[in-house]
């Protein structure tokens, strides 16, 4: 069984988690007044009182039930899993830096390597409905930190998350000692979004994976801001690559300002909705980054090989494809607009544009525009 507390101890840790109408604030302060949860179990409804509603006291003092009762024997049955474990509040193990949260969970449900939790850990979070530019910076950022050493920690959502947790196992595989730690929004045991099934097994494999909701939890959209603070709370600073203005992103961003992490961000396009929250990040005091360099500075680790655009066989651009590549310079463009800007008729125009796709020097948007990678 993995987890630093005897089985009597751990199946009161899980019922006071699990118990329902007792909120995470509730639970700490009967933890706070009373002491261990079996205590908690063993104090009259009367004396409980005091502390929680009659409805929940009496819950509390009564036996469990039996759907509680088979969640708690469930998850015992996944300890015996290999490097599966619980760290509860009361461990030695407990990330610290939840600690420094307003609400840090009871418990912690784990899957791989727990060591990662002691850090150094940084956060990479973005857009679900990223660019394929903003994917690349990503696992540039990710991998270039993850090999000099940083664990990367995401939601493991589709986009910039997965692109940050690709980038971190890839330098994983070429031998670094940086990691990746996936946080859920849903029970250790299930993966969302589906599609990230085998990512995440990958992160379990050689990295981490960890949340704070029992076995069997599906995702919920009240669950990822939940999420996203614990995001915040176990990284030393988090990066924030492409982000609309309404975005959890920068809800996770707030929430590590708060803790007084640092808090950075990729500068894009004035045009690009997706760049519109990393610069109101910005204006309220993010540090602007153009390469990992620029966070190795600011939070003083080792130094780190900037970050540099993906080269590409690029040698043997014709004078069109030179001048359609100065025409479309780094902001989306309609092959319409590339017309007028360069005089090439929309047959030539076209070849060359299918050349430079060809050649990545271009990606084309889902919207039609072309824009320079």
């Amino acid at each position: 069984m993995q987890t630093n507390v005897s089985e009597p101890e751990l199946r009161a840790w899980c019922r006071l988690s699990m118990e329902p109408g007792l909120g995470p604030a509730q639970a700490r302060a009967l933890l706070a007044a009373i002491g261990l949860p079996q205590d908690i179990f063993a104090t009259s409804a009367n004396s409980l009182q005091r502390l929680v509603a009659e409805p929940i006291a009496r819950q509390l003092a009564a036996p469990p039930t039996t759907e509680i009762s088979e969640r708690i024997e469930n998850t015992l049955l996944w300890l015996t899993q290999a490097n599966n474990h619980i760290i509860t509040l009361a461990d030695q193990s407990y990330p610290s830096g939840l600690l420094e949260t307003s609400d840090p969970p009871l418990i912690i449900y784990a899957k791989g390597r727990i060591e990662l939790l002691s850090g150094p850990n940084l956060a990479i979070v973005g857009s679900r409905n990223c660019t394929q530019p903003g994917k690349e910076n990503a696992m540039a950022f990710a991998h270039n930190l993850a090999s000099s050493g940083w664990s990367i920690v995401s939601g493991l959502a589709v986009g910039i998350d997965t692109a940050a947790h690709t980038g971190a196992l890839q330098a994983l595989k070429e031998k670094h000692n940086g990691s990746t730690i996936a946080v859920l929004a849903t029970g250790a045991d299930l993966v969302y979004p589906a599609r990230n099934r085998e990512l995440a097994h990958e992160i379990a494999d050689k990295g981490l994976i960890i949340t704070e909701l029992p076995l069997g939890s599906p995702a919920r959209p009240f669950q990822f801001p939940r999420r996203n603070r614990i995001v915040a709370g176990i990284s030393e600073g988090v990066l924030v690559v492409e982000a609309a203005r309404q975005s959890g992103s920068l809800t996770t961003a707030k929430m590590a300002a708060e803790l007084g992490r640092e808090v950075f961000a990729i500068p894009g396009s004035i045009h690009s909705p997706l760049s519109r929250g990393c610069h109101a990040l910005i204006r309220q005091g993010a540090k602007l980054v153009e390469s990992a360099q620029d966070i190795s500075e600011e939070l003083s680790i080792p130094q780190l090989p900037g970050v540099q655009p993906k080269t590409y066989a690029n040698t043997q651009l014709s004078k069109q494809q030179q001048q359609i590549l100065q025409a479309l310079g780094y902001d989306p463009a309609h092959p319409d607009t590339l017309i007028e800007r360069t005089g090439i008729d929309i047959s030539s125009l076209v070849s060359s544009l299918a050349e430079l796709e060809l050649d990545n020097q271009v990606v084309r948007l889902p919207n039609g525009c072309y824009q320079r990678v």
